[in-house]
């Protein structure tokens, strides 16, 4: 046996000391004491959503405006496949992102200023900074 082992022999048997000043702690309480600790709670969260890049909406000119405003007279009278490119704007910050969804429109409402299709989402037309016709069914050609 070394000297070291020798000189602890006679603590084997010794039981562990027990406070007179502090309650004895559970070990569910005892392991908390361990755990991790997050001072800034949510920062994370925080620090990616501002890191989250938006778009900002691009403003057409008078030519974009007009040859826009042509399609959607065309789409007035036809039921057509169209590919819609829209500024959608974010939820929770200032910008948002631009979609393109292909879908076939079910009509064009000039009150709500909105373009109806047939999947159920609606544009609206101020948002709508693209436009193409796939294909056209005119009133002649859907019978």
């Amino acid at each position: 046996m070394s000297k070291m082992s020798h000189n602890y022999e006679d603590m084997l048997e010794i039981e562990r000391p027990v406070s007179s000043r502090r309650s004895h702690l559970s070990s569910a309480d005892r392991a908390a004491q361990f755990s991790a600790f997050a001072a800034l709670t949510g920062f994370d969260d925080a620090v990616r959503e501002t890191a989250r890049l938006t778009d900002t909406r691009v403003i057409l000119d008078e030519n974009e405006k007009a040859l826009l405003n042509e399609k959607l007279m065309l789409l007035q009278k036809t039921q057509s496949l169209v590919i819609l490119t829209y500024f959608k704007p974010d939820e929770s910050k200032a910008g948002g992102s631009y979609v393109t969804i292909s879908d076939q429109v079910k009509k064009i409402d000039l009150q709500a200023q909105s373009i109806q299709l047939e999947g159920g989402t609606a544009i609206l037309i101020e948002d709508v900074i693209g436009l193409d016709i796939l294909a056209a069914k005119t009133e002649q050609n859907r019978g």
